[in-house]
């Protein structure tokens, strides 16, 4: 993950007193975990680097307003939420779907030895509706603590179980299909 909370807080507080190099040390420190988050969710590594960059654009605007610095990963990961279920709603007025990228996406070359690739984990994910597979990038994919998913998700810690519970389900059942052994 991008950093601990203490280091991100203090970041964040010199971004706010006007630091330059504050800023492009939370780039540096978190670019990277926002960017596998946001091409997780949208599939398409250009598509991921436009939503990225906005993110960034979102969160240079709204440091000022940020209140709880030590809560910077949690804000960063609500405001990428945000940018990717806009785009997502703007996709499907525009008759475009995800569903047709992510079959585009899906490897359908046989494991290596049973093992699945991290490019056939993705395929998977693809196919899973975008609650579940949202859950499972940031879970498992971004490192995020059962709590931080919650606040990001803007559900209780439980929700964001049960959810897990069926992602996993469901993308066993989505690779099972694929004829990958798990």
């Amino acid at each position: 993950m991008g950093g601990d909370a203490r280091r991100d807080g203090l970041l964040v507080v010199r971004c706010q007193l006007g630091e330059r190099d504050a800023f492009r040390e939370l780039v540096r420190a978190w670019h990277a975990p926002l960017w596998r988050y946001v091409r997780g969710m949208v599939g398409s590594t250009h598509l991921a680097d436009d939503l990225v960059q906005e993110v960034w654009v979102a969160v240079l605007r709204g440091l000022p307003r940020l209140r709880e610095s030590e809560r910077f990963a949690p804000w960063l990961f609500t405001i990428a939420r945000r940018a990717i279920a806009d785009h997502l709603r703007r996709s499907y007025q525009a008759a475009e779907t995800s569903v047709a990228e992510a079959e585009a996406l899906a490897v359908d070359d046989d494991p290596l030895d049973g093992v699945l690739t991290t490019m056939q984990i993705e395929a998977g994910l693809y196919g899973l509706p975008p609650l579940e597979r949202e859950v499972l990038v940031l879970f498992h994919l971004q490192d995020l603590l059962l709590t931080s998913c919650a606040e990001v998700l803007g559900v209780p810690p439980g929700t964001v179980k049960s959810r897990l519970h069926r992602a996993r389900r469901m993308l066993r059942a989505v690779l099972v299909e694929r004829g990958y052994e798990i």
